[in-house]
Order: structure tokens, then sequence, then C-alpha cells
């Protein structure tokens, strides 16, 4: 198992290795138990939570510790909803975790699980809502002012970037107030919807951008993107062995997860 996983060697690889058929060697590797997620120490951790899909309707959502880079609890998902990351912690919790912080990208409802502790916004994540928004090279003077002001966000400060975005609404409220009216149906609504939800994300999110330099001793990550760097790797290794059936996949899956010492 640890050659198929680790060394990226498949069915036909190992059967020319040992002298057996590619059939036989299946056979064994489903033989082989998985243990199930990690009970690690219990002990205070920050933890990273995100999810990612390997096809439509197949996922997996995982929560790392930040630092020791240890995959906790995992949960095989349809679909990532906040139910599922209710119960990842309440699973933490009653093996005796303490859940001093969390990194989140976002998602909407997420948050609200965590308001008892310092909850980070992914900046990564933050700049791609606004680039989502505003595209990489918006037209509009507005939109160009407040993409310049996204960019500060990893060098900046809570206050100083709060003066800024407050700033620049001042300066822009008018124009985000105008009104397009429909000339079929009457109706009106913002002219400047995208740039308006834009703003909004930043003016919602803003409590928690700056959670990892409000709390210093925690060495919270200002980003997801170490489990992100994690989901590519996982991905890569699961793209070796294509074609595998949902059972072997999700064996293989947390294989990975687990790690090395996973038999």
């Amino acid at each position: 198992m640890q050659d198929y996983v680790w060394k990226r060697q498949t069915y036909a690889d190992l059967g020319e290795e040992y002298g057996r058929s590619p059939k036989w060697i299946q056979r064994k590797l489903d033989e082989v138990v998985v243990k199930k997620i990690v009970v690690a120490s219990a002990r205070a951790v920050t933890l990273i939570l995100d999810a990612t899909f390997f096809s439509h309707g197949f996922g997996v959502l995982v929560f790392r510790e930040a630092w020791t880079k240890k995959n906790l609890w995992w949960k095989h998902v349809s679909s990532e909803k906040i139910v599922h990351y209710a119960q990842g912690r309440t699973y933490m919790e009653a093996h005796g975790f303490i859940i001093q912080a969390v990194v989140i990208d976002g998602r909407r409802g997420v948050k609200q699980l965590f308001l008892d502790i310092p909850v980070q916004m992914c900046h990564f994540h933050q700049t791609q809502i606004i680039q989502r928004y505003l595209t990489k090279n918006p037209k509009l003077e507005a939109s160009k002012e407040l993409k310049k002001i996204i960019e500060t966000l990893t060098q900046t400060d809570e206050d100083t970037f709060t003066k800024t975005l407050n700033s620049w609404h001042d300066k822009w409220k008018d124009f985000l107030k105008e009104k397009t009216i429909h000339p079929i149906t009457g109706r009106w609504s913002f002219t400047h919807r995208k740039l308006r939800s834009a703003y909004r994300s930043l003016n919602t999110n803003l409590p928690y951008l700056f959670t990892y330099q409000k709390y210093p001793q925690l060495h919270i990550p200002n980003t997801t993107n170490q489990l992100e760097g994690f989901f590519s790797y996982l991905k890569g290794l699961l793209n070796v062995h294509r074609g595998l059936i949902r059972k072997r996949k999700v064996k293989l899956i947390d294989t990975i997860l687990r790690g090395k010492s996973s038999f």
C-alpha cells in the first residue's frame, strides 16, 4: 500500500515488481484496512477548514491543524454544508480538543459556528471574491480604486485598511446608489451591482480579515493556502490511479489524509 500511494505505482507497476497479476495486486490492496480518522493527543489547536471536490457530488471537508500540518478530522461530502462544519467541531471537542482559532474561506454561515473564538477570513479567498466582481481589469474608476485597496490587504493593518475603505465609500457612495430603470418592465435595479457586491463583501468580512494580527500568540495563518496546497498534492496522487471505483478512491483519499502511518 505504501508503494501504491506514496511512490505512485499502479497495479501494473506493482504486479511487475512482485511477479503477480494486476488483479491479484488489486485484491491484496482491497484487503488493507485503513484506520479511521486520526485521534491525536487532545490539545489546543488552530485549525484551517476547507473542502475540495474531485468531481460533481464527490468531495471531502478537512479540519487541519495549522502548524503541525496534521489532518485531524475529515468527512466525505456530496456538497459543502454548514452542518458538516458543525459535525467537525462537535467531533473535535468531544475528543478533548480546544479549538482556539479557525481560518476559513468565507463560506456563508461558517463564521456563525465559531463566534465564540477568533475567526480569520482567508486573504486569498477574499481577494478572489473581489476579483470575480470587479474582474482583473476593471473599467470604472471606482472599481480600479477598490481593486488597489484590496491589493494592500496582506501588507496593512485593520485600522489603516478600514480608514481607506471608508474613505473610498464616502467618495463613491452616491455613485453606488445610482439606479437603472428597465424600459420593458419599468422596474429599477442598482446600476453598479457588482461593485456594490464587492464593497459589501469587504465590509461584511472586515471584522475577520485581521484576526491574525489581534492574536499573535496563536500564530494564526492569514490564508488557507497550506490546505489548498495539500489538496493539490492529494489530487496529484489520485490522478495516478484514474478510473478507480468510488469505494477504492475513498480508501485512497483516507490513506493520504492520514499520512504515511495509515495502516
